[in-house]
């Protein structure tokens, strides 16, 4: 029997799961819960049952594997294959978490941080069809990304390579953002962000709009309101996506001018919005790119959903092919 792949993508709310073929096909995939409790202790050994109660499901062993791969929030030491300040998982210290998993199950693992797994994911068998030159960028709560140049992913010197979320696309007037500077790209494009920008928008805008209106009432505005106020044909709303798709188009030609990758992915929640944030974005992506990165350089919506980040995982475990 050709031997398998498992990716794991590790989220504070649920742990993510999926047996792959070696090309990324998903054959199963499942989720559990994600433990939080008593600084994150249950976390890997909920891992490893979970792993285990399925390997015994399906009949199959270690010797079916070629290895584990997995997407983690926080800091990660691919060498030690730690994660270290993951907040979200009150993994504030230092965790163990490759040696104990290796360990318990006998197959190979390795781990990345999760933006850039998601970013293989894409690369491999969605939007950025295995090209060697891609950048994802995902716009969630936050916003992250990746960076793949002539195959590699590019992680930095301390491994804050990709950090797309803070580009500063603002500087003068921008918000503050989590991370201290002013004006990055996530305080403006993330999902809250969105809603950012239309609050400071409505405080000039004279026009009837019942986002607006919302708004101005105090009432809770999420910003697939926004987006869906927009197609709607709503003018402040328009005005307010065309606002994030600039910030957006100015960021990836900044991005693209440096590397001239094949495509830019977006993705993440405010992705769902699809062509009609695409289309806005490479429109100032045109304006801002040069001339041969906007002959070149295709901006793109990513095509694997939630499944970016078992896939990613799968193919870091891919490594192990050739080990």
């Amino acid at each position: 029997m050709t031997k398998k792949l498992l990716g794991i993508d590790l989220g504070g709310t649920t742990i993510k799961f999926g047996i792959l073929t070696q090309d990324g096909t998903i054959q199963e995939k499942w989720a559990i819960d994600t433990n939080i409790l008593e600084d994150g202790k249950h976390i890997v050994p909920d891992i490893v049952a979970s792993l285990k109660h399925r390997m015994g499901l399906y009949g199959l062993t270690k010797d079916d594997f070629i290895g584990i791969g997995m997407g983690s929030p926080g800091s990660v030491d691919r060498d030690k294959k730690t994660v270290t300040g993951a907040f979200n998982l009150n993994w504030a210290e230092t965790q163990e978490v490759g040696s104990v998993i290796e360990a318990e199950l006998g197959i190979p693992f390795a781990i990345d941080n999760d933006a850039n797994v998601a970013t293989l994911g894409e690369r491999w068998v969605g939007a950025g069809a295995n090209n060697p030159d891609v950048v994802f960028v995902t716009l969630g709560t936050g916003v992250g990304g990746g960076v793949i140049a002539d195959g590699n992913l590019i992680h930095g010197v301390a491994g804050a390579g990709g950090e797309i979320g803070h580009i500063v696309i603002e500087p003068e007037d921008g918000f503050e953002c989590t991370c201290g500077n002013i004006g990055c790209l996530e305080t403006v494009a993330s999902a809250t962000g969105v809603v950012r920008v239309a609050r400071r928008i409505a405080e000039e805008y004279e026009g009837d709009s019942p986002i607006k209106a919302a708004i101005d009432n105090g009432e809770a505005v999420t910003s697939k309101d926004i987006f869906d106020a927009a197609k709607d044909g709503d003018a402040f709303s328009l005005i307010v996506v065309d606002k994030v798709s600039q910030y957006l188009g100015l960021a990836t030609a900044n991005i693209s001018n440096i590397l001239n990758p094949d495509s830019i992915v977006i993705g993440g929640g405010v992705s769902a919005a699809g062509e009609f944030l695409r289309s806005r974005v490479e429109k100032y992506f045109t304006r801002y790119a040069f001339p041969q990165v906007r002959k070149s350089t295709k901006v793109k919506i990513a095509e694997l959903g939630n499944d970016a980040g078992i896939i990613g995982a799968a193919s870091l475990a891919s490594k192990f092919m050739t080990d």
